[in-house]
């Protein structure tokens, strides 16, 4: 596990928090990582390729407001055509994220775990140190692979822009 500094920070609740990895630029290929399917298989990013894809990390869908960003993103989900991939991705176990999903009706966004590797959070350089937790961001990639979208959320308590992920998104299908 290599940790590198990032220009950016973030904050929760006003407090200063570590990110761990190298955040990817908008141009850059996405980097590949393994996490963990509600079915406890293993889903990589090449699972989605020649499809745009948005990449969503939270801290935990057991909280507020990634509760509300995941239904967000499940309800534009639901609008989206098959040539798009929405995949939530969080450190929640994959058994609490098929719970919430359950309960929550969340049927057309992917939720997927990096409790076991942190392989996601640190190929895109949101896992926070101190709370192993993801940090809150989006990234838009074409379903060539490029990265055409980043956003990281500055303060973890707010949400992300969501008109310009989907905005990026869309564009990154055609």
């Amino acid at each position: 596990m290599t940790t590198m500094a990032q220009d950016a920070t973030i904050t929760m609740k006003g407090n200063p928090l570590t990110l761990v990895g190298k955040m990817p630029n908008v141009g850059d290929k996405a980097p590949d990582f393994v996490v963990v399917a509600n079915d406890l298989k293993e889903v990589r990013l090449s699972d989605f390729a020649g499809k745009a894809t948005l990449l969503i990390s939270v801290p935990s869908l057991d909280t507020s407001v990634c509760s509300m960003e995941a239904h967000k993103f499940n309800q534009e989900a639901a609008r989206m055509s098959d040539k798009f991939t929405v995949a939530v991705i969080s450190m929640d176990m994959p058994f609490a994220q098929k719970r919430w999903c359950g309960a929550e009706h969340a049927d057309a966004i992917k939720t997927l775990s990096d409790h076991r590797q942190a392989s996601f959070g640190q190929a895109y350089g949101v896992l926070i140190k101190e709370l192993r937790l993801l940090a809150r961001a989006v990234f838009a990639i074409d379903k060539s692979g490029v990265i055409r979208h980043v956003e990281l959320v500055r303060e973890v308590t707010h949400e992300p822009h969501y008109d310009a992920a989907l905005k990026a998104v869309t564009e990154a299908a055609k």
